[in-house]
Parts: structure tokens; sequence; C-alpha cells
């Protein structure tokens, strides 16, 4: 059974993790409210998706109210 000759070393070991941070989604602007958005996701604000509207947020805002 192979076995190492010495420990490594710590930097090493994290030179080698150091590819494994979390990194930041990207973000784009939403293209008919002009406000920030995950990429490929409709947009939280207005509710439109490729310049079509997806969700209408006027209904669940009213729905809230209730």
């Amino acid at each position: 059974m192979a076995v190492p000759k010495q420990k490594q070393s710590k930097s090493r070991s994290r030179k080698r993790r150091s590819h494994q941070s979390l990194k930041v989604a990207g973000l784009v602007k939403c293209t008919h409210c002009n406000k920030e958005k995950k990429a490929h996701v409709v947009c939280p604000y207005c509710g439109f998706y490729k310049e079509k509207e997806v969700i209408n947020t006027l209904l669940k805002l009213e729905k809230k109210k209730k």
C-alpha cells in the first residue's frame, strides 16, 4: 500500500484547493425595467423574460394586500 514519505505542507494543499472557492453569480440588466437580475432568470421586479411577460407581478401584489 502506498504511504507518503513526508507530510504535505499547508501551502501546497491550500494551493490545490484554491480553485474550489465560490464565485459570484453574473448579474445582467433587465431589458424591460433596467434593474439588475440573475442571468437566464425571470426578472423578480417586472416579471419579464426575453421581452415577454411571464409573471403578472401586479396580480401578485393585489393578492398579498388581501
